[in-house]
């Protein structure tokens, strides 16, 4: 309590000193996606059209190689807002904290809203767009019910004062914001095909047109089966609407006179909802856009150094002027002195009822993933995917028979082999693992011990204690809702987990 209490004081004393400076500093706006990858213009996309991120990137530079840190929503969340990884923090377990066991954040780790409002500026996050938002707002007193927020989805203990409101319109006159525009993004498609056929539909009578499902193209480890072609055609519209968005909000920016003195960053928090996309470490879960634009930065550049999705809080604080403490993990990769990473990492942990620990390393040629479970089957039971038409679809097919060799292997193998190694550069889908060829045993061999190092010195906190499945766990029990009558997916998958980790796997 002392600590936190120092903290504040420390900050609010920054903040007198700095209020008058901000004045003269820039704006900071980021495009926060839900669960799409990296199918813009700028990335090579060519079935939809994306012209305003398109003009983001001709206008500021483009990260062609940026990488999340986790696969999913709150452990991601987590790390970027802090510029931590959300494994040495404590957080890198799906919607933890929510239960009797919480998270608390290291005195010296402090979320760069907090930092922004320190500095003088107006913090929020919300839509970004005008007809949104709710003037006179009452102040959040909760996670659960910060009023007119955007998402959050922060596993550890926060308080929601950090945001001043969900707009910048409520800022005073002359004063600099911290925006977070929050988009839907891959969740726009919903959960079934029922829901992506509407969001086609929806797509056709906005847009003229919606992208045909018969000319999608897929990974070769998903069937082209109607329902999975329907969902990624759906998802392809979500970009659509996603890059709309964008636009809605440049436009907005520049009616009112400040998208010139404005950082703004556009990234999403991981990739595409999918069977091996979200939730797990290979490029179709882990790689994301990253698109700066603002004061200082150049224009119509392209960098393919590899950097992480957690550097976007760095590279804001530095542009308004924001000391960076010295223990933070993320890099400002636009500074002078910048030296390109030579490596990044992931990690996947529990999501919901989903017992798992998979970790990555990548460097300019090779992704290595280490599995902790290998015993156990890649699409574990979990009532959140299982729930989606997909998954159904796959699941039905490979009962069926209906599967070809490659797609059984990667998706329903009842094991997994506990360590990969993909050449990511040319294997563009991760389906060949080299960790078995004797011609890559020096890289397995090098990958292995930079990960060990890795770990170590980030002190991972690894797998949760038994005790989740009585504290945190009671969350997912009954489904979203808790009122689910008798035995529920959840509570079955819970009593897998068990059994599982009684027999080692």
């Amino acid at each position: 309590m002392k600590k936190s209490v120092c903290r504040m004081i420390v900050l609010c004393l920054f903040g007198l000193a700095s209020a008058a400076a901000a004045e003269n500093r820039p704006n900071v706006l980021w495009f926060i996606v839900d669960d799409m990858s990296a199918n813009f213009g700028p990335y090579g996309e060519t079935r939809v059209p994306t012209p305003h991120v398109d003009r983001l990137a001709r206008e500021g530079t483009t990260f062609r190689r940026a990488f999340t840190t986790a696969p999913v929503c709150s452990p991601c969340r987590s790390a970027f807002i802090t510029g931590m990884y959300q494994t040495t923090i404590g957080a890198h377990h799906h919607r933890s904290g929510r239960g009797t066991e919480k998270i608390v954040l290291p005195a010296e780790v402090v979320p760069a809203p907090v930092r922004f409002r320190a500095a003088g500026y107006y913090t929020a996050i919300g839509s970004g767009l005008a007809e949104q938002v709710q003037a006179g707002q009452p102040k959040a007193k909760g996670k659960k019910g910060a009023t007119g927020l955007g998402k959050t989805d922060y596993n550890f203990e926060w308080d929601p004062r950090m945001y001043d409101g969900n707009d910048w319109a409520g800022r005073k006159p002359g004063q600099p914001f911290f925006m977070q525009v929050q988009l839907l993004g891959g969740k726009l498609r919903g959960g079934n095909d029922e829901a992506a056929q509407r969001l086609q539909e929806r797509a056709q009578a906005e847009f003229g047109a919606a992208t045909d499902p018969a000319k999608t193209e897929l990974p070769p480890y998903y069937p082209r089966d109607p329902v999975l072609l329907r969902d990624w055609a759906a998802y392809l519209d979500a970009v659509r609407f996603t890059d709309k968005h964008v636009g809605d909000i440049l436009a907005r920016l520049e009616k009112e006179g400040v998208l010139e003195t404005t950082l703004v960053i556009f990234t999403t928090d991981h990739g595409i909802s999918h069977a091996r996309g979200k939730q797990f470490l290979y490029d179709e879960g882990t790689h994301v856009p990253f698109v700066v634009r603002g004061p200082g930065v150049a224009k119509g550049a392209v960098r393919n150094d590899l950097i992480e999705l957690i550097d976007l809080t760095p590279i804001s604080l530095a542009a308004a002027g924001i000391p960076l403490p010295a223990g933070m993990q993320a890099k400002n990769v636009l500074a002078r002195d910048y030296r390109p990473r030579d490596a990044v990492f992931a990690a996947r942990d529990r999501c919901d009822e989903t017992v798992e620990r998979i970790r990555s390393v990548r460097t300019e040629q090779f992704l290595y993933i280490r599995n902790f479970h290998p015993q156990r089957p890649l699409l574990q039971p979990n009532a959140y995917k299982d729930g989606k038409s997909i998954v159904q679809t796959l699941r039905e097919l490979n009962a069926a028979g209906k599967l070809d060799a490659l797609q059984r292997e990667l998706l329903f193998s009842p094991t997994r082999p506990a360590e990969e190694l993909y050449a990511w550069t040319t294997d563009r889908w991760q389906v060949k693992n080299l960790a078995a060829d004797p011609a890559h045993r020096a890289t397995l061999e090098q990958l292995r011990g930079r990960l060990d190092r890795w770990m170590a010195e980030t002190k991972d906190r690894g797998p949760e204690s038994e005790a989740m499945y009585d504290s945190d766990m009671a969350v997912y029990v009954g489904g979203r809702n808790g009122k689910a009558k008798g035995e529920t997916e959840t509570e079955k998958n819970i009593a897998l987990m068990k059994r599982w980790a009684r027999e080692g796997k």
